[in-house]
C-alpha cells in the first residue's frame, strides 16, 4: 500500500522489477509485402434449399431389402405366368399377390420415416442405428386403415372379373383399380394431392430401378448368406424344369393335359411375347408400388393457396339468383311429375319418351355444375361471424335441396325412357352416376351443415368405388336381360340384335324367352362362349355353359332374319 504523497514503487514482474521499454523512433515506413493489401474473406456459399421432389418425396434412406425384392419378384413371376387375355380368376391371384408384396413392403420398411415428421423432428443425435425412426401411420400419407381399405378396394374390383363375364364392366372396374391402389401406395386426402398422386407411380418405378439394384448388390438374406440373385435364379429355374416337364407330361397322357393345361403357360412365339410383356409391366408397378410403400410421398400439404374471402354481397347475389332459378324449375318438375303425361304433351307438344330423352343429359350437367358452384362458394364465402355462417348454411343448403329433386327428376325420365324404349348399358351406367351424384349431394349437405369438409375428397372418390362395385354386384347384362324379357312379356317388344350383343351374364335371363326368341338372342354369345382355363374360370361363363348345354340353341339364320326387332 502508499500513503497519500508517497512515490509509487515500481511494477515488478515474476522475477524482479520489469524494464521499461526501450522508446522506438519512427522511421521510413517498410515496403510492402507480397499480396497486400489482402484480398477480402470469402463469402461462405449458402447452402442451395432442396427441390420440391427432394422436400416432399425423399425416397427410402437405405437400400431395398431382401425380404421386399424376394415378395416382389415372386408375386412378379406368378402375375406374369397367368392368363390375362380374358377377366377370369388369374386377374384375381395376381392381384392378390401384388397386395401380398406390397403388404411386405410395408411392414418391413427399409428406414422408412414420415417427410413431415422428418422435417419437424429435433436435431439431437439418436442412437447409431444406420435406420431413421418408424414413421407414424397419418402423417404425410394415408393411415394404416385407409391403407387398407384402398387395397381391398383394388382387389374387390380386380375380383370382378372372376364373377362377371361382361368386358365392358371389367375395363371400367380396372381403371378404378389403378386409382385405388395408386392412393393406397402414395396417399393424399386433397383434391390436389390425389392428382399428383396419380401421377407417382411412373415416376416411382424409374426412381426405383437403382434402389433395388442396390439392395441385390449389398443386401443378403438374413442368416442364410445367399444373395438375392441367386434366390432369383432359383425361382426362375424351377420355373423353367416344372413347365418343361409339365408340357412333356401332358403330351403323353391326355387326362394329365386336360388337368393342367390350364395352369401351364403358353410357349408360342406370341405367348412367349405377351409374358415378357406382361413381366415387364407387372414387376414395374410392383417394384415402383413397393417404392412408394416404403417411404410414401408427402401430400399432405399439396392444398391451394387460402385466397382472401369474397364480400358478402359478391357470393350471396349470384346465389339468391341461382336458388330463385332453381326453385322455380323444381315447381316445373313437380307439375310434371305428379301431373302425368298430358302436361307434358299439352306443354311440350312431345311424346313423353323424347322429353325425357331431351331432357335427361341437360339435367345430369346441371347436377355436376351445381356440385362446382357449391365448391367454389363454400371456399370463397366469408365465415368469420355467426351471421355469416347461417348465410352460407341457408343459401347452399337450399341450393343442394333443390339439387336433390333435379336428381330425383332425371332418374325418373330415364326411368320412363328405359320403359319406353328398353334398358342398354349406356342407361344403366348414366342412371349409376346420377345416384350417386345423388348421395354426393347428401354428402355436401352435411358438409355445409357442419362448415368443415376436409374429409369430402375422400369421400367422394371412396363412394364412386363404391357405386362402379355397387353396378357389378347387381350384375348389369343380366339386370340389362331381365327388364327386356319383361317388357317384352308386356308388350310384345324386343331388340333381339342389341340383346344378342351382352355378355354371357345375360345367358339365364334371355332363356325365359320363347322359340324362336331364345335361340336367337343367344346364339351369336353361344358362338363366342370361349373355353375358360384354370386361370380364365369365370362364374358368369360357368352358368352360361350349363344353360346352353341343358337346352342348346336350335334356331337357324334364316329363322332370326324374319324376326321384328325393335
Amino acid at each position: 500500500m502508499t500513503s497519500p504523497g508517497s512515490t509509487p514503487l515500481p511494477a515488478t514482474g515474476p522475477t524482479g522489477p520489469a524494464q521499461a521499454a526501450p522508446a522506438v523512433r519512427p522511421g521510413p515506413a517498410a515496403p510492402p509485402a507480397a499480396g497486400w493489401p489482402p484480398a477480402a474473406p470469402a463469402t461462405p456459399l449458402l447452402p442451395r434449399p432442396p427441390s420440391v421432389i427432394a422436400r416432399r418425396w425423399p425416397g427410402p434412406s437405405g437400400d431395398a431389402v431382401p425380404t421386399v425384392l424376394v415378395a416382389s419378384a415372386a408375386a412378379v413371376v406368378g402375375a406374369s405366368v397367368l392368363t390375362m387375355v380374358r377377366p377370369g380368376l388369374g386377374w384375381l391371384v395376381a392381384a392378390l399377390a401384388g397386395t401380398a408384396a406390397l403388404s411386405t413392403a410395408a411392414v418391413v420398411r427399409s428406414g422408412a420415416s414420415s417427410p413431415v415428421a422428418a422435417r419437424t423432428a429435433p436435431t439431437e443425435p439418436g442412437p447409431a442405428t444406420g435406420a431413421e425412426p418408424a414413421r407414424p401411420g397419418a402423417t404425410g400419407a394415408p393411415g394404416r386403415v385407409a391403407q387398407a381399405a384402398w387395397a381391398a378396394a383394388t382387389v374387390a374390383l380386380i375380383a370382378v372379373g372372376t364373377f362377371r363375364a361382361a368386358g365392358w364392366l371389367f375395363a371400367l372396374c380396372l381403371v378404378a383399380a389403378v386409382g385405388a391402389g395408386t392412393l393406397a401406395v402414395t396417399g393424399g386426402r386433397s383434391p390436389f394431392g390425389m392428382l399428383v398422386a396419380v401421377t407417382l407411380p411412373p415416376a416411382a418405378t424409374v426412381r426405383a430401378l437403382p434402389w433395388a439394384v442396390r439392395g441385390v448388390r449389398t443386401n443378403r438374406s438374413a442368416g442364410s448368406g445367399i444373395g438375392f440373385g441367386r434366390i432369383v435364379t432359383s425361382l426362375a429355374v424351377s420355373a423353367v424344369l416344372l413347365t418343361l416337364f409339365g408340357l412333356l407330361f401332358s403330351s403323353a397322357d391326355a387326362v394329365f393335359a386336360n388337368l393342367v393345361g390350364g395352369l401351364l403357360p403358353d410357349i408360342a412365339p406370341a405367348g412367349v411375347i405377351g409374358w415378357l410383356l406382361r413381366l415387364a409391366l407387372i414387376g414395374g408397378g410392383l417394384l415402383g408400388g413397393a417404392y412408394l410403400v416404403t417411404r410414401p410421398p408427402d401430400l399432405e400439404g399439396l392444398r391451394p393457396a387460402s385466397s382472401r374471402p369474397a364480400h358478402r354481397l359478391e357470393w350471396t347475389l349470384p346465389l339468391v339468383l341461382l336458388d330463385a332459378l332453381f326453385a322455380a324449375f323444381v315447381l316445373v318438375q313437380l307439375t310434371v311429375l305428379f301431373g302425368g303425361a298430358g302436361h307434358v304433351l299439352r306443354t311440350a307438344g312431345l311424346t313423353y319418351a323424347q322429353y325425357a330423352r331431351g331432357g335427361f343429359w341437360q339435367l345430369l350437367a346441371v347436377t355436376a355444375l351445381t356440385l362446382l358452384v357449391i365448391a367454389i362458394a363454400a371456399r370463397r364465402a366469408p365465415k368469420a361471424t355467426r351471421g355469416d355462417r347461417l348465410l352460407v348454411r341457408g343459401l347452399l343448403g337450399t341450393l343442394t335441396v333443390l339439387s336433390l329433386v333435379i336428381v330425383a327428376s332425371a332418374l325418373y325420365r330415364m326411368q320412363v325412357y328405359a320403359d319406353a324404349y328398353g334398358a342398354t348399358r349406356l342407361r344403366l351406367v348414366v342412371s349409376t352416376i346420377e345416384i350417386w351424384l345423388g348421395l354426393l349431394f347428401v354428402l355436401v349437405g352435411v358438409a355445409v351443415a357442419r362448415l368443415w369438409a376436409e374429409w369430402l375428397p375422400r369421400l367422394v372418390v371412396g363412394t364412386a368405388v363404391l357405386a362402379l362395385l355397387g353396378l357389378a354386384l347387381l350384375n348389369p347384362d343380366r339386370l340389362i336381360a331381365e327388364r327386356n324379357v319383361d317388357r317384352y312379356l308386356e308388350t310384345g317388344r324386343l331388340d333381339v340384335n342389341y340383346l344378342s350383343g351382352l355378355s354371357a351374364d345375360a345367358v339365364p335371363a334371355l332363356d325365359r324367352l320363347p322359340e324362336p326368341m331364345r335361340s336367337c338372342a343367344l346364339g351369336e354369345i353361344a358362338a363366342e362362349l370361349p373355353r375358360d382355363g384354370f386361370w380364365a374360370a369365370n362364374l358368369g361363363r360357368e352358368r352360361a355353359r350349363r344353360v346352353l348345354h341343358t337346352t342348346p340353341v336350335r334356331a337357324s339364320v334364316t329363322d332370326c332374319l324374319g324376326l321384328q326387332r325393335w
